[in-house]
Formats: structure tokens, C-alpha cells, sequence
């Protein structure tokens, strides 16, 4: 039984191995996820900082994730509509600014629900 419990390990391990290598290669080449990272640590900070409740730091911790794990989405799906369509296409086009477009409402809902939440809190510091 430990045998086949080990074999099973490895391919896990593997399995994070290359979800770890995707997330680097993406923040090492991709310009947006980095403005992504930095208003996320801003925000982070900015949480700690206030002292947010609970609720506020899920909703919080929900919102950045849902737009860097569409930015990474965005980035893979880039990377195959140019492995596919390496001439201009309308339809790689189409694919390209559909999954950028999809980024672009997370990162505004974000930032409305940031204001949202935050602002409360800038009013109890008066």
C-alpha cells in the first residue's frame, strides 16, 4: 500500500511543480499580472493597515484572486491562440480580446468593490 500511496504523491507534487513554473513564467513575462501583484499588495497592505473584519478580508481576498486567475487564464489562452494562429487572424484576434476584455470587467468590479469596501473604513479615521 505505502508503495502505491508514493506513486500517487509524485504526480501531485509534479501537478504543483508546473503550476508553480506557469504562475513564474507568467509573472516574469507579462507585464499586466505585475500591476495586478502591486495593487494587491497595495490593498493587502492597505487591509492590515485599517484592520478589516473577517468578511471584508474574504471579499477582499476573493476579488484578487478572481482577476489574477483571470489574468493567468488570459495568458495561457494567448499563448495557444499564437501557438494556433501565428498570422494575424479575426478570429485569434476575437479570442484574444474576448479573454483581455473578461480581465478587464474583473479588474473594474474590483476596484468598485475595493472602493466599497475600504471606504467605510476612511470615514471611522475622521
Amino acid at each position: 500500500m505505502a508503495l502505491k500511496d508514493s506513486k500517487k504523491r509524485a504526480p501531485l507534487l509534479k501537478s504543483f511543480g508546473f503550476a508553480f513554473s506557469g504562475i513564474y513564467k507568467v509573472i516574469k513575462d507579462e507585464r499586466n499580472i505585475k500591476i495586478h501583484l502591486f495593487a494587491a499588495f497595495i490593498s493587502i497592505g492597505l487591509a492590515f493597515y485599517l484592520h478589516i473584519s473577517r468578511i471584508d478580508w474574504l471579499i477582499l481576498l476573493l476579488i484578487i484572486t478572481s482577476v489574477i486567475s483571470l489574468e493567468l487564464v488570459n495568458s495561457s489562452i494567448e499563448a495557444v491562440v499564437d501557438l494556433a494562429s501565428p498570422n494575424k487572424h479575426p478570429l485569434a484576434k476575437k479570442a484574444k480580446d474576448v479573454a483581455a476584455g473578461a480581465v478587464l470587467v474583473a479588474a473594474i468590479v474590483s476596484i468598485i468593490i475595493g472602493a466599497l469596501l475600504f471606504f467605510p473604513y476612511f470615514t471611522i479615521l475622521r
